[in-house]
């Protein structure tokens, strides 16, 4: 008599993982209290608070994400972030010009990470006219060095934003967000009327949109269990 056929063997991704480490928790919770530290600061206008606290809140979210087995892709867009973040923190034009390049890079990490993945085609649409209604309206109150700069990385962050999506709600949610944030930026270089405390919901956009693409990342490709806290 024939001996039964072996099972066929699980792909490693199916296998739930297991439980986040003590080490996963507590980076997390670091990048909370740095992002409740930063947002605090911005409403106190504790400039030093804003600044010590903001070039800690990508490495933090790296790092819990490495705990998590992200792919070097996803760390590799949270670090360009970084950088973006720590040359936004001075008020130089080059500055801003190599920060925007820092965060341009990034969004390129999450494109090639996306991969072809179907998206929604009027999602695409929506994106299409906000991305041309937003530059045509900024564009004769930017200054002229930096129509171009900042055209070119809306069409990227833009399609960036759009193709989030293709990895489920939380991560659809933080490409939208990421957009948002950066166009509350464009409106203040381009000198139009802010809300109360701007940098606050620029950087409150930021953090919900950072954390939002992590997550939604690691769940689309590992499943629920590898994000659960």
């Amino acid at each position: 008599m024939s001996a039964a056929p072996a099972p066929a063997p699980v792909p490693a991704r199916a296998v739930p993982a297991a439980s986040p480490s003590r080490s996963s928790r507590a980076l997390l919770a670091a990048f909370g209290l740095a992002a409740a530290v930063d947002l605090t600061s911005l409403l106190a206008a504790a400039e030093l608070g804003h600044q010590l606290a903001k070039p800690l809140l990508m490495p933090l979210l790296a790092a819990y994400a490495v705990t998590r087995g992200a792919p070097r892709l996803l760390t590799a867009a949270l670090l360009f972030g970084w950088g973006g973040d720590v040359f936004l923190l001075s008020d130089a034009d080059w500055a801003f010009l190599v920060g925007m390049g820092s965060f341009a890079a990034g969004h390129v990490c999450y494109l090639v990470l996306f991969g072809r993945r179907r998206t929604s085609v009027p999602l695409a649409a929506a994106y299409t006219a906000a991305l041309v209604g937003t530059v045509a309206l900024l564009w004769p109150d930017l200054p002229v060095e930096l129509r171009i700069p900042v055209a070119g990385y809306s069409l990227l962050l833009t399609a960036m934003a759009y193709r989030a999506s293709s990895l489920g709600l939380l991560a659809g949610l933080g490409g939208g967000l990421f957009l948002l944030s950066d166009t509350l930026i464009a409106t203040g270089v381009a000198e139009w009327p802010q809300l109360p405390a701007p940098d606050f919901w620029v950087m409150l956009t930021y953090i919900g949109a950072q954390y939002l693409l992590t997550t939604g990342a690691l769940r689309s490709m590992y499943g629920e269990r590898r994000t659960t806290v």
